[in-house]
């Protein structure tokens, strides 16, 4: 078989594996069991069996059955949810299914309001915050559990409303310098660990860098909004500003440039951040940061800076050091993600060769037959994980995607802010 054909023999048996949430209830899973976790749960699955009715690859009844075991229990709003758990969550999974006018409104109208709520409560506790002179939380803002990803859900649901306007409005003034302890600060610096909980080794806290938990993921949501038209008040100068940020933090090696995971008080005084590259994923490494300059560059018609952000794409994907650090197949740091950040770069790439990269990206995951790869994700000795951000959905949608060789159908994807 050829690489498109074993990708999606790869997918297709992790489908058939997870094509009913009764086929691995019994199983034992790593995270536990959420079913309104995008991440983990039933809603991740949906996703995958919802991309594949919308392709013509797979039965819409496998989509509904996941759907209706997520959404079996009412839906978590309020400060415990958000993007990827709840009702959010919940929402953006129906959307993704909604394949036709009214499908599931009823449904979406309903965790609109969930949603509306939580975003104007999680607005008004930010500019308080904010007001006292205090420091963010990293779930605040970031992509995972803050507004960036409650933001990505608007644009995904093309919903263009106050609550967006306001959340970019939000996230402009996170990007405005602060004063601390007679320091310049960022205003995205954070009081806690990268844990997002306060530890002894990072006193000072810190400024995080990822797509996931840090400043990468607000970029990757103005410069989104940006592309579509959707901007407000000092908009292109917050951009302008977390590049400067990220520039000013590149770090140059023979294997390309990288940006450190985070800085702490220390090496921000010093100048100098610790050891590098590390993994190149989408949660932390180059290849999310890449991706999230590159539509930076998109949205400000920068050619210099998008050549910059493919050509560190292009070198960290052929270091064999950095794709020796990535040991998993996940989308969030493993080589699913490598691949489906590289097939989106390369759709909008001005540099040659970015596609290339993709059999070697593919190998690792196509390279087992397609039974063993699903047993090795889906019931491992260990226990397995049958979601989307580290698990075997997500694995099966990046062979889904590659296989098709074109753009999201449901616009699963979103989520991950890279499109």
């Amino acid at each position: 078989m050829n690489l498109r054909e074993s990708a999606r023999a790869a997918a297709d048996t992790i489908a058939e594996r997870l094509a009913a949430p009764q086929d691995v209830r019994g199983l034992h899973h790593r995270q536990g069991w959420w079913p309104q976790s995008l991440a983990h749960g039933a809603a991740g699955v949906a996703l995958l069996h919802i991309e594949r009715a919308r392709t013509d690859q797979g039965p819409w009844q496998r989509a509904h059955d996941w759907l209706a075991c997520a959404a079996a229990e009412p839906a978590i709003g309020g400060t415990d949810s958000h993007l990827y758990y709840g009702a959010p969550a919940l929402a953006f999974a129906l959307h993704a299914a909604a394949d036709r006018p009214g499908r599931y409104a009823r449904a979406l109208d309903t965790l609109d309001r969930h949603v509306t709520a939580a975003i104007r409560h999680r607005l008004v506790s930010a500019h308080a915050r904010t007001d006292r002179g205090q420091m963010p939380a990293l779930a605040e803002f970031d992509a995972i559990r803050g507004l960036s990803g409650l933001g990505a859900l608007l644009l995904h649901r093309d919903l263009h409303t106050d609550g967006l306007q306001e959340i970019l409005t939000y996230l402009v003034r996170l990007t405005e310098p602060v004063k601390h302890e007679g320091e310049l600060l960022p205003g995205w610096w954070s009081h806690l660990a990268p844990s997002g909980k306060t530890s002894p080794d990072y006193p000072q806290g810190h400024s995080n860098n990822g797509v996931a938990h840090g400043i990468g993921g607000p970029l990757a949501v103005l410069s989104l909004a940006a592309r579509r038209g959707i901007t407000v008040d000092g908009h292109l100068d917050a951009i302008t500003r977390i590049l400067a940020w990220l520039d000013h933090w590149q770090q140059d090696s023979p294997t390309g440039p990288w940006w450190p995971y985070w800085i702490t008080r220390e090496q921000l005084r010093s100048g100098t951040p610790g050891p590098g590259p590390s993994r190149p994923s989408w949660c932390y490494g180059t290849a999310g940061l890449a991706r999230a300059q590159q539509l930076a560059a998109l949205a400000l018609n920068d050619p210099v800076r998008q050549r910059m952000a493919e050509a560190a794409l292009l070198r960290a994907m052929t270091d064999p050091g950095q794709l020796a650090a990535t040991e998993d197949f996940s989308l969030c740091h493993g080589f699913a993600g490598l691949a489906h950040i590289t097939r989106l770069v390369a759709g909008d790439a001005i540099s040659p060769g970015v596609t290339d990269l993709l059999p070697r990206l593919l190998a690792p995951i196509t390279g087992a037959a397609p039974g063993a790869l699903a047993d090795s994700l889906i019931a491992p000795p260990g226990g397995g994980d049958i979601g989307l951000l580290e698990g075997a959905a997500g694995t099966a949608l990046a062979l889904h995607s590659f296989h098709t060789g074109t753009p999201s159908a449901s616009g699963w994807d979103t989520c991950f802010l890279t499109n």
